[in-house]
Formats: structure tokens, C-alpha cells, sequence
């Protein structure tokens, strides 16, 4: 009898725990194509969304007033953290003493547009909203197809990433850990691009540009290229 009691008792508790788990998530959103579809299979997933983006001086925030638009047409919260330029050194995103490399898609190399430690940086902020607000889950638009080459896009690094905060959480603690959910992980930009057109994803309303000229994006630079080239070979419109 008394077994059964502990047994039951511990079942008791076990089952507290899970009732922390909710359906609210973090999105990162920085305004451009990857993000906002995202975001919105976020919220085709039924969760209960809080848009989290940064400006840290990059040399592209213009995309930060396309988050601002998304979000306002949503109507869900939105964070947007500053954080110190001098955090983020050695990238072409961040020193204008560095070139944008342009006409350089499909080079074997990390480009100088890679901004060290910045998804370390979001993820951790966005462990922590996501924490204080209770939410169970974090999207991130990262892809390891179409992309540039960035080591902290790669499902070894989110997969990584997630046990560490399983392991530095009172969430994971408790047996309800937070989730990095990577929609677009495996995608190639055309099936972003079709994933986001099913969504209704406004495309007028995102930016991708890491080099944008008086506003306008610079249609040379990896961002560019790869948005013109997920376009183009869907016929999918930007409008």
C-alpha cells in the first residue's frame, strides 16, 4: 500500500510538470523572407506568437522597419532588443571598413557576411523571453540548404543548442523543455518561397538585402541573389 501511494504520489508531480507546457512561442524575426514565413507557420501552427528581432548595428537594419510592419499587421508583440555594434566585430554586416562580397553565391567559404556568435546571442535572449513569458517552443527561420554557408544554421548547432538550454533551464528542469523548432531547416529557397505563398505571407513586406543602396536592396549580394533565385524559379510574385 504504501508502494502504491508513493507511486502515485510521484505521478502526481510528474503530471504537474507537464501541465506547464503551453502553446505560446518565440519567433525570431528580422524583417526578411525566412523569418516572416516563419512566423507565420508559427501561427499556422496554432501557437500564440511574440515576435523577438535585434538591431545591433548591422548595416541592413532597414529590415527592421519590415519587421515593425509585420507585426503591426498582425497584431502580436513585438521586442525589438539593441544590442552594442562593438559585440559584433570581423563582419561585413557590422564594420562598413568590410565589403559586402557581391556575385559571389555558391562560393566554398563562409562569407564575411557571417556575424559571430549571433545566433548564440538570439537564441539566448530568446530562451529567456520565451521562459518569462512561459512559452514552450522557439522558432528560427535557419536553413542548410539555400544558404550561405553559416555554421550556427546547422542542425548540429540547433540540436546542440537545445540540449544545452534543456540542461540551464528551470523549464527543463521541471521536465517541460523549451523546443527550437526550425521550419525552413531543410528547404531550398524555391520551397520557402512556396511555403510562404501558400501562408499568404505578404512578400511586399519583407527585406532581404545585406547591402541596401538609399533603401533599395543592392540585387548583387548573397541575400539578394538567393531571394531573386527562389522567386524566379517558383513564378511566384513579389507583390
Amino acid at each position: 500500500m504504501d508502494s502504491d501511494k508513493s507511486k502515485n504520489s510521484n505521478r502526481k508531480k510528474n503530471d504537474s510538470k507537464v501541465k506547464t507546457s503551453n502553446n505560446k512561442a518565440i519567433v525570431l524575426l528580422s524583417g526578411g523572407l525566412d523569418s516572416t514565413t516563419c512566423l507565420y507557420q508559427a501561427i499556422a501552427d496554432g501557437k500564440e506568437v511574440r515576435a523577438l528581432s535585434f538591431d545591433y548595428g548591422q548595416r541592413h537594419r532597414i529590415e527592421l522597419s519590415y519587421a515593425r510592419k509585420i507585426t503591426r499587421k498582425l497584431g502580436i508583440p513585438h521586442t525589438i532588443q539593441k544590442l552594442k555594434p562593438e559585440l559584433f566585430l570581423g563582419s561585413s554586416l557590422t564594420q562598413k571598413s568590410i565589403k559586402v562580397p557581391k556575385n559571389s553565391l555558391g562560393k566554398d567559404e563562409i562569407p564575411n557576411t557571417y556575424v559571430p556568435g549571433r545566433n548564440i546571442l538570439f537564441l539566448s535572449f530568446a530562451t529567456s523571453l520565451a521562459e518569462g513569458t512561459g512559452s514552450d517552443s522557439i522558432y528560427i527561420g535557419v536553413n542548410a540548404m539555400d544558404y550561405s554557408g553559416y555554421p550556427d544554421c546547422r542542425p548540429e548547432f540547433i540540436k546542440m543548442f537545445e540540449m544545452a538550454i534543456q540542461l540551464g533551464t528551470k523549464k527543463g528542469s521541471q521536465g517541460s523543455p523549451l523546443k527550437i523548432i526550425t521550419p525552413l531547416q531543410n528547404l531550398t529557397k524555391k520551397e520557402i518561397v512556396l511555403l510562404g505563398s501558400k501562408l499568404n505571407v505578404p512578400f511586399q513586406l519583407t527585406f532581404s538585402c545585406y547591402d541596401p543602396q538609399n533603401g533599395k536592396a543592392c540585387g548583387k549580394c548573397d541575400a539578394c541573389l538567393l531571394r531573386k533565385k527562389g522567386f524566379q524559379e517558383t513564378g511566384v510574385s513579389e507583390k
